[in-house]
């Protein structure tokens, strides 16, 4: 484990190679038996109590399990992973159960802190680092080498999702330790949970243009979105994406449906008597981009 250092003009010491002895042609190190169960495109996952749920340290996060399932799919042992908003360090913890090396960056200091405290120093189970960066994604090209990344992993910001005070109408019990909270990160002008879908849409953009150089060649990038509701307008963040990295140089290969029902409880009639609409809740997008060969 590594801690936060300070921004310079150097390359990060970190390995990106192999170090299993799978074929060179396989994408990982997954037996034909493994790699046959995670062919169906819906996924579920449980948390464990190493998760982060409290909302009052991250607010919104994935559990380890789904960050391990997309890492052993996309990565071999001793390649490199990177989460370019890794906010509660879910990504750095995955990696480090199944010897990945991995950075991730975040603007805020508190998550690093965190990234950092979930992090077992001296592992001796594994050769592997875990670097959690405190600096903007948008400066990750100055830390890491070109064609050096395997896996791109994230839960980025959801544009403006958070960034308004909760009403709690889907929830049974509205009056709770969530209403009227505005759950964002921050308020930091540069935080892209701020941005209003189009600035957002237009600055993942630039900040994936910036980080195809570094991802290998059929190396893989994905991305955990939901769609959102918006002054009763639905906003299809998914597709804002889609659209947008490939007009940067990616190209989708997968839409995998995170079937989150197992996991979701106490949910409240939303939209009842007139208005049918899915709960949010209930299912998110991870959308699987590659760099294409040349």
């Amino acid at each position: 484990m590594e801690s936060q250092r300070t921004l310079e003009n150097k390359k990060l010491n970190i390995g990106y190679e192999r170090t299993c002895n799978c074929p060179r042609t396989h994408i990982n190190c997954l037996t034909a038996k493994q790699w046959l169960k995670n062919q169906i495109g819906v996924w579920q996952f449980l948390y464990e109590k190493r998760d982060v749920r409290d909302k009052e340290k991250h607010p919104a996060t994935f559990p380890i399990s789904l960050a391990k399932k997309c890492i052993e799919l996309f990565s071999h042992q001793g390649e490199l992973v990177l989460d370019p908003f890794v906010g509660s360090g879910t990504t750095l913890v995955a990696a480090q159960d199944i010897n990945r090396n991995a950075v991730g960056f975040d603007l805020h200091k508190k998550y690093i802190e965190l990234c950092n405290s979930r992090l077992v120093a001296d592992n001796v189970f594994n050769d592997s680092k875990q670097i959690a960066i405190l600096d903007d994604a948008r400066n990750i090209n100055e830390y890491l080498k070109e064609e050096t990344i395997s896996l791109i992993l994230t839960s980025p910001p959801y544009s403006n999702l958070l960034n308004r005070k909760r009403k709690n109408k889907s929830r049974r019990n509205r009056n709770n330790e969530q209403l009227n909270k505005v759950e964002q990160y921050s308020q930091d002008e540069r935080d892209l949970g701020t941005y209003e879908i189009n600035k957002y849409t237009q600055a993942m953009g630039d900040i994936y243009e910036q980080l195809l150089p570094l991802l290998k060649i059929k190396g893989h990038c994905i991305i955990n979105v939901p769609d959102m509701w918006w002054e009763n307008k639905r906003i299809t963040i998914h597709l804002s994406v889609i659209e947008e990295l490939r007009k940067r140089g990616y190209e989708l290969r997968n839409t995998i449906i995170w079937d989150r029902t197992n996991i979701v409880n106490r949910i409240g009639i939303f939209g009842w008597p007139s208005n049918y609409i899915t709960m949010g809740t209930t299912f998110e997008y991870l959308l699987d981009f590659w760099k294409p060969p040349k």
